[in-house]
């Protein structure tokens, strides 16, 4: 018998996404006094929803994966840098609560297999 919890891949990547953007966002961070750089940022949720629109099936959205973008809209200070450290510290709090409810729902799906492992005997 196999066991084969659907939606814990997609989770698993939705939190490896999350990850990569606490990455990016810190360096951000670091990087807002130096002159010339541009903020980056990582979609993933983004890609997903467009495939989505799209009639992506469940399948074809395994090959789907986050992207490190530039941000060329937010206008620039006179050093040419665009990083603004609250809004930085802003999208952090944001990407942690996404992080942690990702984990949430993929503990709750862990512990239903298991609950339902041990009932089955």
């Amino acid at each position: 018998m196999t066991l084969k919890a659907e939606g814990s891949n997609l989770l698993m990547r939705l939190m490896s996404a999350a990850t990569l953007r606490r990455d990016v966002l810190a360096n951000n961070i670091a990087s807002q006094n130096l002159p010339g750089y541009r903020r980056r940022d990582v979609q993933f949720e983004e890609v997903l929803a467009k495939e989505l629109s799209k009639g992506a099936t469940p399948a074809s959205l395994d090959t789907t994966r986050a992207e490190i973008v530039t941000d060329w809209d937010t206008q620039p200070r006179a050093d040419g840098n665009n990083v603004a450290a609250e809004v930085e510290s802003s999208q952090m709090r944001e990407n942690r609560i996404r992080f942690e409810l990702y984990a949430m729902i993929l503990k709750s799906r862990t512990s239903l297999v298991s609950q339902a492992i041990i009932h089955d005997r």
